[in-house]
């Protein structure tokens, strides 16, 4: 599961075409930058391979009147939504990631309809509970870890973390079932980018060759 693939895509796509600064921008103001690999290296190298996948179409753009190299803009592609809306899937399901896959989904998950939005989060519910009961044939949680040595530590650990993802995705499902949040189609969504010259507070400060001046 590639994270900053789903990162700069849904980035590209909330602002239609965007320039590698602007996208950088936008994972930074979402702190991406802290809880994933979206550093500026991983950001360009992105978005020049999915450009050669076809995943985001590359246009040219002229030089600011400042001077400097011409910029390059990104659009989404249909095999670029397509690839987007495939990783979100990926990353509301999946149980036995690292935490930014989720971390990710849960930034586009108004992307999706609310009924599909349900449907996954209960998919992974149902994954975290086939994984919970796969340790627990080993691990009984009434007797603690003691039963197995030191080791039992870790079987301790991945049943506290299935309940409390469990109940924190529980949570969720909730949530969204009473309304909360607006999601496609039911008008417009909330969208955190950031427009062209607005100041970011997180910004690192540092620029790429190719971004705009």
């Amino acid at each position: 599961m590639s994270v900053i693939r789903l990162l700069v895509l849904g980035a590209v796509r909330q602002h239609g075409r965007a320039h590698g600064y602007q996208v950088r921008n936008d994972l930074e103001y979402w702190g991406a930058h802290e809880w994933s690999n979206a550093k500026p290296g991983s950001i360009y190298h992105a978005l020049k391979q999915m450009a050669k996948q076809g995943l985001l179409h590359a246009h040219e753009v002229a030089p600011s009147t400042a001077g400097g190299p011409p910029r390059t803009e990104y659009e989404i592609t249909g095999r670029g939504t397509e690839e987007f809306f495939r990783l979100l899937r990926e990353a509301l399901t999946s149980y036995d990631q690292k935490p930014d896959v989720l971390s990710a989904g849960l930034g586009f998950i108004v992307d999706l309809e609310r009924e599909e939005a349900l449907a996954l989060l209960e998919r992974r519910m149902r994954a975290i509970g086939e994984w919970r009961k796969a340790v627990t044939e080993y691990y009984t949680p009434e007797e603690g870890p003691g039963q197995l040595g030191h080791i039992g530590e870790v079987m301790d650990l991945w049943v506290h973390s299935a309940d409390t993802g469990a109940d924190w995705t529980r949570g969720l499902i909730e949530r969204i079932r009473g309304g909360a949040y607006t999601f496609a189609g039911e008008g417009e969504p909330f969208v955190a980018v950031l427009a062209e010259g607005e100041e970011n507070p997180y910004a690192t400060g540092e620029r790429h060759p190719g971004d705009a001046r």
